[in-house]
């Protein structure tokens, strides 16, 4: 179905920036929702931030309110993370994740991509 490719992560940090992109490519269903999940060792995945295709809204965990921001250009079929502010707790493996809007669940994942935030 869909492809997705994350990069951008990194090394930074604790009050520094980095921006994440996740790149989509293949076969697409008529209106898909995209996010962004993490996950950190031991720990089991969990939600950043969605943004729709169609409408462009937008939500994010209370966690990073505030500090990030999704984005989306549809004629490149990229969906961006901005990550400002970034905490120790922020460090993890970040996911790309897409499904259609009709659909309740992620069936398209990325491969993830290390964000590592040090003191």
């Amino acid at each position: 179905q869909v492809q997705l490719v994350e990069s951008g992560g990194g090394l930074v940090q604790a009050g520094g920036s980095l921006r994440l992109s996740c790149a989509a490519s293949g076969r697409t269903f008529s209106s898909y929702v995209m996010g962004w999940f993490r996950q950190a060792p031991g720990k089991e995945r969990e939600f950043v931030a969605t943004i729709t295709w169609s409408g462009g809204s937008t939500a994010c965990a209370d966690s990073v309110k505030g500090r990030f921001t999704i984005s989306r250009d549809n004629a490149k079929n990229t969906v961006d993370l901005q990550m400002n502010s970034l905490k120790l707790e922020d460090t993890a493996i970040y996911y790309c994740g897409a499904r259609p809007s009709r659909q309740g669940w992620y069936d398209n994942w990325g491969q993830g991509t290390q964000v590592t935030v040090s003191s």
